[in-house]
């Protein structure tokens, strides 16, 4: 199809199901204005019973929070998914890349529910297997791909965990970043300063992980652009790399930067500054402390009353945790409201109409992984588990 060909639709009218996933569902979704949507969410979960286990991420609005039988970051809800063998129906109130996790790790017997397709991550979305092979055979052409080890973040893609399983590989969250390059380094520990990690998606991660964790000098991470010719890179570059990031990020914690930390130190002498580390490398050094989720979790519940936070994470948990814990002073790290607006698009409606779907009978929106890249990809998640040492946690 030309540029030309391309249907032009006013605003707010009409609708182009072949550009946008998850814009219309096989029935009836719940206009947002029902005032029943609590009681009926509530009704369907009870007819249900135990075969139904509701996956909330921490992410999630707090409409939708309040019908999940456990809540907690990616790839803790997938594992609770795994060890709940009962349930026939797992909905994952969360993102694409969640559910086929949990898909994953569950039985062939359970099938996984997105409530609405379009949930997706841009960041998991930004590392296609296509561009990722592409870079593979580039590294090869370079003479370099033998010495290399490819480590993906648990935001990412089926396929692209299946590639690093098929590649010698492996599987890492934001709390065992560290752990999983040591790991990845020691597979090629023969080459000495010539052994380098391909880190996908998100560069943030891997290169706060490299640099603050690991020792490697920020001189000694190159930056794969999936859409440049030989990723912007010369041959040169890439074998004087010890740590090749994917250019990706995560669309929300990316925005916060340091000018803003600057601006909230000055209006609240002795703020406490927490970010995740899929923030900006700028941003990490200003912080006072960097972690996953749960870890921003359990510092702000083991935070002494009185103290001030500013928080560098998505808007729905931060104002959670401002919400439980009105004896601390909690702000977002940003001048504007952000939430996540793939993670926003799981909401009552969307939780109702799956929800009464599966009362009728019906299995909608069911996320299913192909064997072959479930196999693949469990080996580079069985990698991640073997790892030493820390929690696997986002």
């Amino acid at each position: 199809m030309s540029l030309v060909d391309l249907p032009l639709l006013p605003l707010g009218k009409g609708r182009d199901l072949d550009a946008e996933r998850g814009v219309e569902c096989p029935g009836d979704l719940p206009a947002a204005s029902d005032p029943d949507l609590v009681a009926r969410a509530r009704a369907a979960k009870e007819a249900l019973g135990e075969r139904v286990f509701v996956l909330g991420h921490h992410y999630q609005r707090d409409e939708v929070i309040q019908f999940a039988d456990v809540t907690g970051d990616s790839f803790k809800l997938a594992r609770d998914a795994a060890a709940r063998p009962a349930a026939e129906f797992i909905v994952f109130c969360g993102v694409h890349f969640m559910a086929e996790s949990a898909d994953i790790l569950t039985s062939p017997s359970q099938q996984v529910v997105l409530p609405d397709l379009a949930a997706g991550c841009s960041m998991a979305d930004m590392a296609r297997l296509r561009q990722v092979e592409d870079a593979w055979d580039a590294m090869a052409d370079a003479g370099i791909q033998d010495s290399v080890v490819p480590v993906t973040y648990m935001n990412s893609s089926a396929d692209i965990k299946a590639f690093c399983g098929r590649n010698g590989g492996v599987v890492c969250t934001s709390s065992n970043a560290d752990v999983a390059l040591d790991w990845a380094f020691a597979q090629k520990a023969d080459l000495g300063e010539g052994a380098k990690v391909l880190f996908l998606p998100d560069q943030h991660l891997g290169r706060n992980t490299a640099v603050l964790q690991m020792g490697i000098g920020l001189d000694e991470c190159v930056v794969w652009d999936p859409l440049q010719p030989g990723g912007g890179l010369t041959a040169d570059e890439l074998r004087k790399a010890r740590m090749i990031l994917w250019k990706g990020h995560c669309s929300v914690h990316g925005r916060f930067s340091e000018d803003v930390v600057d601006e909230l130190r000055v209006k609240h002498p002795g703020i406490n500054v927490l970010v995740h580390p899929e923030c900006k490398h700028e941003v990490v050094l200003k912080a006072d402390l960097v972690g996953s989720t749960e870890f921003i979790i359990k510092t702000i519940e083991a935070a002494e009353p009185g103290t001030v936070w500013a928080i560098g994470t998505e808007l729905n948990l931060v104002k959670r945790l401002a919400d439980a814990h009105p004896d601390k002073t909690i702000v977002f790290l940003d001048r504007n409201v952000c939430y996540c607006s793939t993670m926003n698009r799981i909401d009552l409606p969307h939780l109702v109409w799956a929800l009464e779907s599966l009362v009728a009978g019906t299995v909608v929106n069911r996320i299913s992984v192909d064997p072959d890249t479930e196999a693949d990809a469990l080996v580079a998640l069985q990698r991640m588990l073997d790892l030493p040492g820390k929690s696997h946690r986002d």
